[in-house]
């Protein structure tokens, strides 16, 4: 399978849409090198604004040019987006329900070399807590060209969750996605793995593990953490058992969506699997997702316990 990180295809997706959606404006935290915003500033320079190292800048300006009829899309690390502009997007974007699009990327532990301070494990729990704010984590970069693309007609505050590693490809072109809809890529009946982002490639390599075990699981990947499709979970719990996966910490994010919604309609065994209540290192992103059991070895594990 290719490979490609979702902050390329993130990139590669707003230069296409620039030609189509002339309204759309980029703005970036003077990390377009990284985010892969620079693919759309070489080609819509006039479109293209560079607020320095000053993410609260950011998301303010993102939001004036939103009042004027723009579509702009705020681009920075995950963890400056959500963390040192959080006052600027729950009071000036989400408040006023801005047609602001963050799309944030470096997310989660397989930053990687550059250890906690950027390792933002806690951008999901933050942004699905605002009004107003919808929370998208695609899992490939298929995915997310079409969560690009989605987000750009959705009106609306839309939070985009990307990262820096490449990852396999899972869907083909004919993908469709909607927001707010999960999808079932394996039916299942023994037990159901719901999960988001990168975890969506190891929930299906665990479901071949735990099939040769005798064990039928279904996998449903979750790329709208709010709003939740609860349909999908409910037909999930179905299975008996749930175990979630995502590269987050376990509380605030889709382990704990997914908890709301099976507690107030379907109560069912789970388990989550995230990280731990704890702060990421420095390291390889492979050695850390296996550091803090983000793997389909873990999911496995995971599923056989309930199942026992």
């Amino acid at each position: 399978m290719t490979k490609i990180a979702t902050r390329e295809a993130y990139g590669q997706a707003l230069a296409e849409l620039g030609e189509e959606i002339k309204d759309i404006v980029v703005l970036d935290a003077d990390l377009s090198g990284s985010t892969k915003t620079s693919v759309f500033a070489k080609k819509f320079p006039q479109r293209f604004f560079n607020m320095g190292i000053a993410e609260q800048d950011l998301m303010a300006t993102a939001a004036g040019f939103a009042t004027c009829g723009k579509i702009p899309f705020a681009s920075t690390f995950a963890v400056f987006a959500t963390g040192r502009a959080f006052e600027q997007i729950r009071n000036s974007i989400c408040y006023p329900s801005l047609n602001v699009k963050i799309a944030a990327t470096h997310a989660g532990l397989t930053v990687g070399e550059d250890g906690a301070t950027h390792q933002s494990i806690e951008d999901l729990a933050l942004m699905r807590s605002l009004p107003n704010m919808t929370v998208i984590s695609p899992a490939d970069g298929v995915e997310t060209k079409k969560a690009i693309r989605a987000a750009a007609l959705h009106e609306g505050p839309v939070y985009l969750r990307l990262g820096r590693m490449a990852v396999e490809t899972i869907f083909d072109e004919d993908y469709e996605f909607e927001i707010g809809k999960g999808k079932i890529l394996r039916e299942g009946t023994d037990v159901a793995i719901i999960a988001t982002g990168i975890m969506v490639g190891e929930a299906l390599k665990a479901a071949e593990v735990l099939e040769k075990d005798g064990i039928n699981a279904m996998v449903v990947n979750i790329h709208t953490i709010k709003p939740i499709d609860e349909d999908i979970i409910l037909k999930a719990a179905e299975c008996g058992a749930i175990v979630t996966a995502e590269e987050h910490t376990i509380f605030g994010g889709l382990g704990s969506a997914v908890a709301e919604v099976l507690a107030e309609k379907k109560p069912t065994p789970m388990k989550r699997i995230g990280v731990k209540d704890t702060f990421g290192q420095s390291g390889k992103p492979d050695e850390l997702l296996k550091l803090y059991n983000l793997t389909a070895e873990d999911i496995v594990n995971a599923a056989k316990e309930l199942k026992r």
